[in-house]
């Protein structure tokens, strides 16, 4: 029996995926080629909507793939998963009722009260009825820790059983708490360990994003496995920049 992804999450399993910020059908392609486990499809700050989506999973072929919506909206959540996104990332969550919410509109009864339409996640209706006897079980939903008032729901949060893992949002997270882009601030620390030990209290996998593998790994280190490295923007500019300072520097 194939492992779904949600298996493999909920198993404690470290999955490395990294962040597609542009709707590129061709480096969504090329990326899941490589070894990543997942792709991180941005569509809250991506200048992309639903259709891009459909494309960027088109591509992605048997990469899974969690697609971060703009916001705990009912509309998006029901494009993306009819789309066939193996999850959904949710930012800006800041209350126990926001996150009760997504759960509401991410399953079918009698779990939630998700609406049932055709769509690619079932082969736009030739898998249909296994698709919805599954869906309930496989789909991974990832609620953003990245402000300061989730910080007094994240044990209530962490605590319900259909949220897979919390992922922290570390650069909104120190711009809330006052210190933008100071993530080794004592208060920003003491804040990601707070996420940290809710989590641990009820199980609940842990996520992060980092811009390279420097910032990433000490999280590793301390059990996060939904780990996001690196952006499809900046590995362009780096590559290109390296190689053409290379390139101005040979005698």
């Amino acid at each position: 029996m194939t492992t779904s992804f949600r298996q493999r999450l909920l198993a404690n399993e470290t999955l490395i995926g990294t962040l597609v910020a542009t709707p590129s059908p061709e480096i969504v392609e090329l990326l899941a080629s490589l070894d990543f486990d997942w792709l991180f499809i941005d569509a809250e700050h991506g200048a992309f909507g639903p259709e891009q989506v459909v494309s960027l999973l088109q591509a992605a072929h048997d990469c899974p793939c969690l697609v971060r919506i703009p916001g705990p909206d009912e509309a998006w959540i029901k494009k993306v998963l009819d789309a066939g996104a193996a999850g959904i990332i949710v930012p800006q969550i800041n209350t126990l009722e926001e996150a009760h919410a997504v759960i509401n509109y991410s399953k079918y009864p009698p779990l939630g009260k998700r609406g049932v339409g055709l769509g690619r996640a079932h082969g736009y209706g030739k898998e249909f009825s296994s698709y919805l006897e599954s869906a309930n079980q496989q789909t991974i939903i990832v609620l953003q820790a990245e402000t300061e008032a989730v910080l007094d729901c994240i044990e209530d949060i962490s605590a319900i059983d259909a949220v897979d893992a919390i992922l922290i949002g570390p650069y909104d997270l120190s711009a809330s708490l006052g210190y933008m882009g100071d993530i080794s601030h004592p208060v920003v620390q003491n804040a990601i360990e707070s996420v940290k030990q809710a989590c641990s209290n009820h199980n609940t996998q842990l996520g992060i994003f980092g811009v390279c593998a420097d910032d990433v790994a000490p999280y590793k280190s301390l059990g996060f496995t939904l780990l996001t490295v690196g952006v499809d923007t900046l590995f362009v500019q780096s590559a290109a920049t390296a190689e053409l300072q290379a390139l101005r520097n040979a005698k």
